[in-house]
Parts: structure tokens; sequence; C-alpha cells
């Protein structure tokens, strides 16, 4: 990420201030002569309630206009609380004909991972732009596929890495190359949660594509990615698993060295077997780290020495705004979809490591 595609997003993110200083407001600033989009959330689960329900209480470009559930007793629940039609609500059979409806121009889908390229292929179709959720799909094949529909339907694909939206996140971002600081030589990043309940869809290879890596360990290759500002060339990778038998599907714990074109290194660790969630960024000069690294918020930090002040909004409500004016402007968002392209590249590599016996192992280029 170069100074000058920070700047261009800052123009964009009218309102908003997205380096290191503080926020001149928790509200969201509406973009001046862009007209609002009417958007469907696609799964009503726990990150669909908990987060972006409360994220649409905060945008200004866009609103919530639609739901698309299996349940059609939530599906009317969701209408009465968020003031939309109950004509605006589909099911996953009759989801196609949301082409036809006017009042939603963006469909953001929230399912579990397996699932993603169908609707993304499928919305694409219907004439809508698309947000889906990390990741993007569970293959580089698949997500050139979910690139290749968008395009040719002349639609807009963007992926949910709300962090590329936190100021704080960012201040990491931007202290690369900086006279203080200088170029990033070392990225650590982990991210990982207790898995409890062995029922869940997370452990099912059909519905989660992936176990760890795939849910959280997009995370790490995102934080590598971004504070190195470069794309790896080679990764070494180990898998380790203390319930063969819970994880007979998915990987549970999987470690991961990046190596860089530039000389840059990371070392990152996604789990499903226990709690870890930081970034360490080591500069020519200085250093800097997260933690917590990956939260919704607030994330905390130090940047050499300096105490980076939490703040307190919704990175969801900051990336759909954001969406909404990159679709006005015809320009593609800062997470296209060839930033889901990009980490499922990493992560088919770490699983050919894996099977190569942790073998050093090449990331093809994009």
């Amino acid at each position: 990420m170069l100074r000058r595609d920070f700047i261009s997003l800052s123009t964009r993110t009218t309102g908003v201030a997205l380096a290191a200083g503080p926020l001149a407001s928790q509200m969201i600033a509406a973009t001046p002569g862009v007209k609002p989009m009417g958007t469907a959330l696609m799964g009503l689960g726990n990150y669909a309630t908990r987060q972006l329900a409360k994220a649409f209480k905060e945008t200004q470009n866009c609103h919530l206009a639609g739901v698309v559930s299996g349940d059609p007793e939530k599906a009317k629940r969701w209408s009465v609380e968020h003031g939309f039609a109950e004509s605006n609500i589909y099911n996953y059979d009759n989801f196609d004909s949301i082409a036809t409806n006017s009042d939603i121009d963006i469909v953001y889908i929230v399912l579990p991972n397996a699932m993603h390229l169908e609707f993304i292929e499928r919305a694409a179709k219907a004439g809508k732009h698309v947000i889906c959720e990390k990741p993007m799909t569970v293959t580089a094949e698949e997500s050139r596929r979910a690139i290749k529909a968008c395009r040719d339907a002349g639609v807009q694909l963007s992926v949910g890495y709300r962090l590329h939206f936190d100021p704080n996140y960012r201040a990491l971002m931007l202290a690369r190359g900086e006279p203080d600081f200088g170029d990033v030589r070392y990225v650590q990043a982990d991210m990982g949660f207790p898995i409890g309940d062995p029922t869940q869809w997370r452990l099912r290879k059909n519905l989660a594509g992936g176990g760890a890596m795939y849910d959280v360990g997009v995370y790490c290759t995102q934080s590598a990615r971004f504070f190195a500002g470069e794309e790896p060339i080679a990764v070494t990778a180990q898998e380790f698993k203390t319930d063969p038998m819970k994880f007979a599907e998915v990987d549970e714990t999987i470690m991961f060295q990046l190596e860089f074109p530039g000389g840059a290194t990371a070392n990152c660790t996604t789990t499903y077997a226990f709690r870890t969630n930081s970034v360490h960024v080591a500069y020519q000069k200085g250093w800097g780290a997260l933690s917590p690294a990956h939260s919704y918020g607030p994330i905390v930090g130090v940047l050499k020495d300096k105490q980076l002040a939490p703040r307190k909004f919704s990175q969801q409500a900051l990336q759909m705004d954001d969406f909404v004016r990159c679709i006005h402007a015809g320009v593609e968002s800062e997470v296209s979809g060839l930033e889901g392209l990009k980490d499922a590249l990493v992560v088919d590599a770490i699983y050919r490591s894996i099977a190569s016996g942790s073998k050093r192992t090449r990331v093809e280029p994009v």
C-alpha cells in the first residue's frame, strides 16, 4: 500500500480520519452527492446480528433494505426491527428474483465459506454489487471465478476486510518507509480462539472449506501482506492437532512463515485450540504492536513507544460507506475481490506446503 493510495482512500472517506491522529468525530459523515444504496444481508447468524446490524445504524451512504434467510420468522423480525418491506425478504431458492428489486443495490454475503462462490455468482448475475465476508472463497481458482463473474456482470466486488478502515491498524502501515521507521523487516501475526461446540459448521469441510486457516488465518495473511507492503513469494507451513477426532475434517492449528521479495519475513499462527490475537511489526528503526489486533474494535497498540488511543466506531460501517463511494466513482474498493484472491493464493500455498511435509513452497503470482 503506497502513501498515494492511502491519500486516495482518505479523500474518498469524507468525515473520517484514517491516519494515526484522532478522529474528528465518532459519527460517519454522508458523502455529498452520493445517493445512499440499499443493501440486503444474506445470512442472519451471529456476525450479521451482533456486528452488521449495529453497523447499519452508523452508515450514511447505505442502509439495510432487505435480507436473505432460510428462516422466515427471523427474517420477518428483521423486517420489523429495521423497517424494510416484507417484499424485500428472500430465501436461498427465490434469491435470483432479487434482480427485479430496485430497493436493493448491494448484497452482503455472510454465509459459511464454501457457499460464498455460488452466491457471489448469483448476486452478480442478478446485477447486484457484492460484499462478501472473508474468506472470499475457499481456493484461488474459485476466487478467480468470483472476480470474473462480477466483472462480466459489470458490478463491483468487495471482501469484508474491515481492518483496512481502522486508523490504528493503518497507523502501522503508514509508518513504513517514513524516516523515523524505515522499511518493514519482520511481521508477527496471530489469530485464534478455542472452538467448543463440536457440531458447528466450522468443523465441517463441506461448509467451511478449511479450518482455522481459512476462518481466522486470513487475518494473519492480511496483516503480513498489509504491513510488509509486498506479496509473499514463498511459504513454509506446519500443522498441529491436539484433538484429531474433533478436527478430523479441518485444520486446528497452523503455523507458517512467509518470505517477501524485499527481504522481509513474517511468522504467523492461527488456531482453533487457544486464544491469540496480536501483531508485531519490526521496522529498520523501531517497532509497532497491536493487541488485540484483529478484533471488531477498539484496536489498541503502540507505535515506537507512543500509545495509539482506542477509537470507538464501526469498522464495518466505514467499509460499507466507502464501498458505495467507490461504486459511484467507478473505482475499485481498496479491499476488492483482488485482495481476496491474493489471500487465497497464500492459503493454497500453505496447504501445499503442509501436504509436502512442510517444505518451502512457492506462492503463485496473481
